[in-house]
């Protein structure tokens, strides 16, 4: 069993005995296949045959700032990104490089993995800060370079305001909703911060839904009709994995004296599963 299950019925073990409680009010799984995934748990660099890296500020690709005024400069060295203890290592450091104030690292399953459907989930510990800005997140296939974004599709399983330790979001992104439009909820920890221990960050996607989870509690289901008269883009496209922290930007604003560095991500798996 990939997660838990929480059952409705009360004291079933001694229910069984006289009601047969058995299993009819545990919420269904609709994804038990794996089909792929990475545990990080061989020290060094990130496997090349799961994931590659963005480099640079965006401008390499016509997108500096990453079209969101990001302020980090991405790169593959291990100060940036590693795999250590069991665990991937994401993180983000004030430092001059390359023109740019702060040093971060994003990786992408894009040509190596991507899919259509399924559950996605990490298990991740969150930085803080005032302008961090860490994601997991699919993106839309666009490697024939005629769709582009927001055509693409963007689902954002996890996005994070590090000077918000208590509150996740997760959004859709597509034409007519995009950037501030996207269609979002948040979901947020009562008495508890998303920087003091891990957490599960799930969506089950189908043809017609994108359900939100936070250690497997429902927070938020987006359907077609959440897109009104626009096009849901969810139901004919490939979708590959990326996991970053971004620094700055339009969601978070910039980093100030206050703000902690360096600053990491800790992800213990990364797993997709389809019915």
């Amino acid at each position: 069993m990939k997660r838990k299950l929480i059952s409705l019925c009360t004291f079933c073990i001694a229910a069984t005995l006289t009601w047969g409680c058995g299993d009819q009010n545990e919420p269904e799984e609709k994804f038990t296949n794996l089909v792929w995934s990475d545990e990080f748990n061989t020290d060094g660099p990130v496997d090349p045959e799961r994931w590659i890296f963005d480099i640079g500020t965006g401008a390499e690709i016509g997108l500096p700032g990453w079209g969101n005024q990001e302020q980090q400069y991405y790169t593959d060295r291990p100060e940036n990104i590693k795999v250590e203890g069991g665990m991937l290592h994401i993180t983000a450091r004030r430092e001059s490089f390359n023109g740019s104030n702060f040093t971060s690292a994003k990786i992408l399953t894009r040509g190596l993995f991507e899919t259509t459907f399924g559950r996605f989930e990490a298990s991740i510990k969150l930085p803080f800060g005032q302008g961090i800005w860490p994601a997991f997140w699919l993106l839309g296939n666009d490697s024939n370079g005629t769709v582009i974004w927001p055509q693409i599709g963007e689902i954002d399983i996890m996005e994070y305001r590090g000077q918000q330790p208590t509150v996740i979001h997760g959004s859709i992104h597509g034409p007519g909703y995009s950037a501030g439009n996207a269609v979002t909820d948040s979901y947020q920890l009562n008495n508890a911060r998303f920087d003091t221990k891990f957490h599960v960050f799930a969506v089950e996607w189908g043809p017609d839904y994108i359900d939100f989870y936070v250690d497997d509690e429902l927070y938020n289901t987006i359907t077609p009709a959440d897109v009104g008269s626009n096009e849901w883009v969810f139901n004919d496209n490939t979708f590959y994995i990326i996991l970053n922290i971004a620094v700055g930007g339009t969601f978070v604003g910039p980093p100030d004296d206050g703000t902690p560095f360096p600053q990491t991500m800790l992800v213990d798996y990364v797993r997709v599963y389809s019915e």
